[in-house]
């Protein structure tokens, strides 16, 4: 390896890539090279603009590159593409140069904030006059391409796009910490700040736009997602040597492996391809098994499964053309990457039989792996590090009082009579106690809610494999999620007649909870729940499918699975106007939720590792995920899992004290909103610390509990059909 390094003065060597589907190339490239050039002169992007010459250009090639990434659409449509792709890499050196390197990120947040007013949603809107070529390329790109594009659309993509700018922002302050992020921040963030979601967009207006009605659904978003990992993953492969050693940038994934693996930078090229590889099988298992049933469910027409087709090879033709341009672009480090991908071997271009067989033989096993896992391993009792927690507990002092009440309630809801729990196994969870640490103001009602709402979402959690993954029984699963949906109606509509415990649960806390709401506030609640029973599904599709889940996938999953859309969402009902959901939806204050929640989250998959690996059978476990993707074993992949907790507690630690203040000044906030987003951080410190309390105190994980229990049904009981009648 050091001998090939000093003949390439490479950082690494390409590893070899994951890519069975050959780049195609669109007839028109020439025209689009041609346009694209002339285009970029008139915008001021050329001579003169202190950014590019016509020689970097050429070199850059967008027409090729737009020419292997949209290889169907007509000429025109590819000239307007590649202007569009012209256009955000002129803002990328752009805004390198004026604000990266000058570390002026006040003039950075000024010059993006004027950007979305070139995206009118009608545009009868009045644009201000460009001041940069930035500022009249964006005008004139959007001028053209809106008119062809559903309002839908016009909103995604201006989101994307606004996304892709403002993101810069939160580069430009980690090069001011000079902080490398760790890897799941890193991977959720880049997704933004890569633009692929962007890129996204401009495929369905290559190919065909995706119906509204399954645009936000979970298998097109996944889709999306994995498309933009791989994107960015291999990015940062062919671009390390540009951005970390020339440019001095944070942000690239290969960067942040070798810093948060402390290892060799070869190593951690090869692991951010390992990455790579999972996210485009994660790419096919979708579009395969997902995609089609979520276009049958929701009864889309053969024009629109075509479109939804269509996007969907748009959108693979995008990861072959992208690599092979990145094979050809003098902006990357490509110098003896070998052109001819083993994986094209398959259409005879040259490589051996052997060669071949070795390929296949490795990528099978790579996706066998996630099939093979045997459950219920003897691992014995969970093993529990030295846990970082800077916050201390609290509890309510109303917490006696609270326990007998849910007692009462869950008899009084059913689920004390279903088989799945008993007043024991109720006992065992103690759900008052995180309830009275996550809340400790809360009075004796809003403990009560609290410690109700806990109970009914451990309980659907604990039904939901138990029957419907006994059975197999993914349709009766749906219909369930379906009528638990219809349980919380948002004006008056009427509530269904309950079937079941779940149901019957829901219907009270849903009119306890919502009373006094706006109808804003429980359509959010309501969004909030159906995420969590929505992945719920998520998990048992895995589980019928005996397959353990793709890390990046996991731990996106798990926050939806642990219920934290809903606790955020009801943590925030008293903060009212004073705060603006800009807020909310800004980079740094996802960040801050997202440490939390991931912290939970990881904490519980600590904690349950035996009661899921051992007795459950259960593939969802984060632990179990790391064990799983880097072939390690349950002490090393728990020093994984255990290490990122800690990173996740000081980047909640980080934001609160460094990025949340710089939000306050940025939105202006008032003295009051400041308070209450203060408070907002006390309410996660508090959720946090009772989280972990209840996790050390309860019998729900301990090895002595879960060896005198009857695991599964209770024995006396079988669970009564959830969907009689």
């Amino acid at each position: 390896m050091g001998r090939a390094r000093l003949m390439t003065q490479q950082p690494f060597e390409l590893p070899h890539f994951y890519m069975p589907y050959p780049a195609r190339l669109n007839p028109h490239v020439e025209e689009a090279r041609a346009h694209s050039t002339v285009w970029a002169r008139e915008m001021g992007m050329l001579e003169g603009s202190g950014i590019w010459e016509q020689s970097d250009l050429d070199a850059h090639d967008y027409g090729l590159l737009c020419a292997y990434t949209h290889p169907d659409c007509d000429g025109p449509a590819l000239s307007l593409i590649t202007d569009w792709y012209v256009w955000v890499f002129f803002f990328d050196d752009h805004f390198l140069e004026t604000f990266k390197r000058t570390q002026d990120r006040a003039g950075g947040k000024a010059y993006l904030d004027r950007l979305p007013l070139f995206m009118p949603m009608d545009l009868s809107t009045p644009m201000p006059e460009p001041e940069n070529p930035v500022e009249a390329g964006l005008a004139d790109l959007w001028t053209r391409t809106v008119p062809s594009m559903s309002v839908d659309w016009r909103r995604r993509f201006a989101v994307a796009t606004e996304h892709l700018l403002n993101e810069s922002l939160w580069e430009l302050s980690n090069i001011n910490e000079g902080r490398i992020a760790n890897p799941v921040e890193y991977i959720e963030m880049r997704r933004k700040v890569g633009g692929a979601p962007w890129s996204a967009g401009l495929v369905e207006y290559a190919t065909a736009e995706v119906p509204a009605a399954v645009a936000g659904s979970r298998p097109l978003r996944v889709l999306m997602e994995t498309f933009s990992d791989a994107v960015h993953l291999r990015n940062d492969l062919f671009s390390y040597q540009r951005e970390v050693e020339d440019e001095g940038e944070l942000s690239n994934g290969v960067l942040v492996l070798e810093t948060f693996f402390g290892c060799t930078t070869q190593e951690a090229a090869d692991t951010v391809n390992d990455v790579l590889t999972s996210r485009l099988h994660q790419f096919e298992h979708t579009a395969l098994t997902e995609v089609p049933a979520v276009a049958l469910e929701n009864g889309l027409s053969p024009a629109e499964v075509t479109a939804v087709a269509r996007y969907t090879q748009g959108l693979q033709d995008w990861q072959s053309g992208g690599h092979e341009w990145h094979m050809r672009s003098s902006r990357y480090m490509n110098a003896r990457a070998d052109t001819t991908s083993p994986w094209q071997a398959l259409t005879g271009r040259g490589t051996s039989a052997a060669d071949v067989g070795a390929l296949l033989a490795a990528a099978g096993a790579e996706r066998l792996r996630a099939h093979t896992h045997v459950p219920f391993q003897k691992v014995g009792p969970s093993l529990l590090p030295d846990f970082y927690m800077p916050f201390q507990v609290e509890h309510s002092p109303h917490l006696p009082g609270a326990r007998p009440r849910l007692v009462e309630w869950a008899h009084r809801m059913g689920m004390l009579q279903e088989g799945v729990w008993d007043e024991d196994k109720l006992a065992a969870a103690d759900l008052p106690l995180c309830s009275a640490g996550i809340d400790p103001d809360a009075s004796p009602e809003a403990l009560d809610l609290s410690s109700h709402w806990l109970a009914w979402g451990t309980y659907g959690d604990d039904y939901y494999p138990l029957v419907y993954g006994g059975r197999r029984d993914l349709a009766a699963a749906r219909l369930t999620t379906q009528r638990l949906s219809d349980c919380m109606p948002l004006d008056g509509e009427q509530t269904l007649v309950p079937v079941n415990a779940m149901e019957r649960g829901l219907i009270d806390l849903w009119a306890r909870t919502t009373a006094e709401m706006t109808p804003d506030q429980r359509r959010t609640l309501k969004d909030s729940v159906n995420v969590m029973t929505e992945s719920w599904l998520w998990e048992l599709a895995n589980q019928i499918q005996h397959r353990v889940p793709d890390p990046v996938d996991y731990l996106e999953m798990r926050r939806a699975t642990f219920g934290s859309d809903l606790t955020m969402s009801m943590c925030r009902m008293g903060h009212g106007p004073a705060v603006p959901p800009e807020v909310y939806r800004s980079g740094p204050v996802r960040s801050l939720e997202n440490a939390a929640v991931d912290y939970a989250c990881l904490l519980n998959d600590v904690f349950s590792y035996q009661k899921e690996i051992e007795y459950e059978g259960e593939v969802h476990n984060s632990i179990l995920v790391v064990q799983n993707f880097f072939g390690i074993d349950y002490p090393t992949a728990l020093r994984v899992v255990h290490d990122l907790m800690t990173q996740r507690m000081q980047q909640f630690e980080h934001v609160a004290a460094h990025e949340l203040p710089v939000v306050y000044d940025d939105f202006a906030l008032s003295e009051k909103a400041r308070e209450v987003m203060r408070g907002y951080v006390t309410d996660l410190q508090h959720w946090m610390a009772g989280i972990l309390h209840w996790h050390r105190t309860v019998d729900r994980y301990k090895a002595d509990h879960l060896a005198r229990r009857t695991h599964g049904f209770l024995p006396d009981r079988p669970p009564a059909l959830p969907m009689a009648g």
